[in-house]
């Protein structure tokens, strides 16, 4: 039976949503304060300030995103274990929705605060799919 990958895929596309969906936010809410230009945050913002918030909030999620779909592919082009690939991708992806929504909800400069906790479990979800690439890769040598 070929490894099916459909369960991966679908957490894939969800992530790949909410990254659109944050890029969407952080646009609008920035296009929307007076004096708004292009490209250009103002640099009195931070935590207090909901456009600020949604800016990192998109930030961030780039900065993570390449590791994250770059691990996915190679997952899948090695035919490591699809079913927890899948799971892992799950939860990188709830972790990330939810440090979306607690970035957008929570205006605090503690560090760490709760959002800080779903980095987290992302990142280690991100660290188990690398852990798996490398056992199916040590695997076969």
């Amino acid at each position: 039976m070929p490894l099916d990958y459909t369960f991966t895929y679908v957490w894939v596309y969800i992530a790949l949503v909410t990254l659109l969906v944050q890029a969407t936010v952080a646009a609008m809410s920035k296009a929307k304060q007076p004096g708004a230009i292009p490209g250009k945050m103002d640099e009195h913002l931070s935590h207090g300030s909901f456009v600020f918030r949604a800016n990192r909030t998109f930030m961030n999620s780039l900065e993570n995103f390449p590791l994250f779909i770059g691990s996915v592919f190679l997952a899948v082009f090695s035919g490591t274990n699809p079913r927890w690939i899948g799971i892992l991708v799950m939860i990188y992806a709830l972790a990330r929705i939810i440090h979306m929504a607690l970035y957008y909800a929570i205006a605090t400069e503690k560090n760490p605060s709760p959002r800080s906790y779903f980095y987290g479990i992302a990142l280690l979800a991100q660290v188990g799919i690398l852990a798996l690439i490398g056992i199916n890769l040590l695997g076969r040598l």
